[in-house]
This record gives structure tokens, sequence and C-alpha cells, in this order.
């Protein structure tokens, strides 16, 4: 992994600690880095109603695109899920087919690539 990628999970990982998941549900963090290098970071947003949480890497990609970012170059989940969920993939995907997802567990260490 290049030294900003490295900077995602680092950055994602800190996201983590500020989940919101008062019901025990799976905590996440997440960062994205666009085109111009700017980078956007959010954590797991649960909810009583389970169609209502936001995912770190939705809400990591809605802040972005909320300042203006339409591409990104990279993007980092930390979690303890195996795999990205599809709808994060999905949401990753609207804005660039191809983008780098570092997938690393609560210890900051990555364990898979995958692409949008």
């Amino acid at each position: 992994m290049e030294a900003e990628d490295t900077k995602l999970v680092v950055l994602a990982r800190a996201a983590r600690l500020r989940a919101y998941t008062p019901g025990g549900q799976l905590a996440e963090g997440a960062a994205v880095r666009d085109t111009d290098g700017r980078t956007y970071v959010a954590a797991t947003v649960a909810h009583a109603r389970p169609e209502l949480a936001t995912s770190a890497l939705r809400a990591a990609v809605v802040a972005a695109a909320s300042s203006g970012a339409r591409r990104f170059e990279a993007a980092a989940v930390v979690t303890e899920a195996d795999a990205a969920a599809a709808d994060d993939l999905a949401m990753l995907a609207e804005f660039g087919a191809g983008v780098p997802l570092f997938l690393a567990g609560p210890d900051g260490v990555a364990r898979t690539r995958t692409s949008s």
C-alpha cells in the first residue's frame, strides 16, 4: 500500500471510534480521497430502525459529494466484517468504476483490496 492509502486506513480507524452504535451494531469507519487529494471521513450511524442506519462508507461518500467531489482515487473501511457491503460498493461505484477500496480490521491492518 502506498503512503496516501495507508493514511486513509489510519483516518478510517480513528473515525470508527466515533461510530454511533448504541444497539451493538457493527461499528465501522471509512475514509475516501477525491481526485483533488481531499479526504473525507465518517463513521457508522446506527438507528433503532435499521433502514435508517448509515454505513461509514456511504456517509463518507455523501460528505464528499456534498462538498463537490465527483470522482474518487481511493477509499478505506475499517470493520470487523469480512467483505464490503454490496450497497457500499454500489455507492462508491456511482462516482466511478475501479476505485480501490481497502478493507482493514479494527487493528488497522489492511486485509483485502477490492474496487468499485
